[in-house]
């Protein structure tokens, strides 16, 4: 296993404490980062899919977190009374990056810096902020995209010249300069990870760069990401989705499901 510097308060799961995961993975779902995550640092699960029903996950996923939504996982290991049921995938990467992969995330402190304010690394400090950014920030325009993109292709024909009227203020005015923001300093923070790296929290790369692995590969099928505006941006996307834990995780919904898409819902 990786070398334990890197972690301040957690140890991993010893081969003694046997965990049974269960990931609930929704077609067209953020799901499917969890799963490279779980190939990421080689755990054994059991792999769940499920069809959406009207756009939605299936009833039955209700029976199993109250919400009703996609990605959820499910982990049990001896002497629990019912198995540990999490969803939102920033808790879930950082629950399996503190127990399963705790080489996912940087150095919290320098060295002589421990426990004091002000005291902690850059790489960390970054990590922190990316697996908020990830969803708080990054993923609100791209799902107002998605809404907009459906108002326009299911309303009425003889609504469709004023609904597009709307929807392209909308997109002017506030998607596509939004866009360029985020672009923009995620072009930046790439151009300046710390000791030179090429993921977004340094030479390694963390549970962050997973989460935000979804909303990146749908910017680069939106017109605003290219790699001439944004060469740095594309690399470091090419790069994630070329590591062997990202393709097995494809390759096995691909087995399963005949094709494996990236969708914003």
């Amino acid at each position: 296993m990786a070398s334990m510097a890197k972690t301040d308060e957690q140890t991993p799961v010893t081969s003694d404490q046997k965990a049974k995961i269960v990931l609930y993975w929704l077609e067209e779902s953020r799901s499917q980062r969890i799963l490279w995550l779980l190939e990421e640092v080689k755990a054994e699960y059991e792999l769940k899919t499920y069809k959406r029903e009207n756009m939605l996950a299936p009833a039955e996923f209700k029976e199993i977190h109250p919400l009703g939504k996609a990605p959820i996982i499910t982990i049990e290991t001896e002497g629990m009374s019912k198995p540990l049921a999490l969803a939102e995938s920033g808790l879930m990467v950082e629950y399996l990056v503190d127990h399963f992969g705790p080489w996912l995330a940087p150095k919290r402190y320098k060295e002589g810096k421990e426990g004091q304010i002000g005291g902690e690394t850059e790489e960390w400090m970054r990590y922190k902020y990316f697996l908020h950014y990830a969803e708080g920030s990054l993923m609100t325009p791209l799902i107002v995209a998605v809404l907009v993109g459906a108002i326009k292709s299911g309303s009425p024909f003889f609504l469709k010249p004023i609904i597009n009227i709307i929807c392209g203020q909308l997109e002017t005015r506030f998607l596509s300069p939004t866009f360029k923001t985020h672009l923009e300093f995620l072009e930046s923070q790439i151009s300046t990870s710390p000791g030179g790296g090429e993921y977004l929290c340094g030479k390694e790369l963390t549970g962050a760069d997973i989460l935000m692995s979804f909303p990146l590969t749908a910017c680069k099928g939106r017109p605003g990401l290219t790699k001439e505006k944004y060469p740095k941006l594309w690399a470091y996307v090419d790069k994630i989705e070329a590591r062997e834990a990202h393709k097995r995780a494809v390759e096995k919904i691909v087995e399963i499901e005949g094709v494996c898409k990236v969708f914003l819902v």
